[in-house]
């Protein structure tokens, strides 16, 4: 659950700012708040190797745990090859680049808005 304190858009920077930490690749930030109900925002990264996306995963989670955030559901950890971390308002994405490419979430989700921050 998020930290009703903090704005999403600063939760999502601090996200963007873990997986950059962490040699995230290809850090995508699409707005789909008005095409999804059941999330504003995905956040969509590649990691080259199972123990480097579950390094970005942890750091996301160690930041974003020490402002009173927490996810409402982790999946594909153990696997690494896709992990989906649920934050409510925001879903992060951290993709093999294989797994990345079959699933194409950007292509999936075209009508989201893409943003820089």
């Amino acid at each position: 659950m998020t930290n009703t304190d903090t704005p999403v858009i600063d939760l999502i920077k601090i996200t963007e700012k873990a997986i950059s930490e962490k040699k995230g690749e290809d850090i995508r930030i699409l707005d789909i708040h008005d095409i999804s109900s059941f999330a504003d925002y995905f956040i969509i990264a590649a990691g080259s190797n199972k123990k480097q996306i579950q390094t970005i995963a942890d750091n996301i989670e160690e930041k974003l745990k020490k402002i009173g955030t927490e996810p409402k559901g982790i999946e594909g950890y153990p696997e690494a090859s896709w992990v989906l971390m649920d934050y409510g308002e925001f879903i992060v994405h951290i993709f093999s680049a294989e797994e990345r490419l079959f699933y194409d979430l950007e292509r999936i989700w075209k009508d989201g808005k893409e943003i820089t921050l």
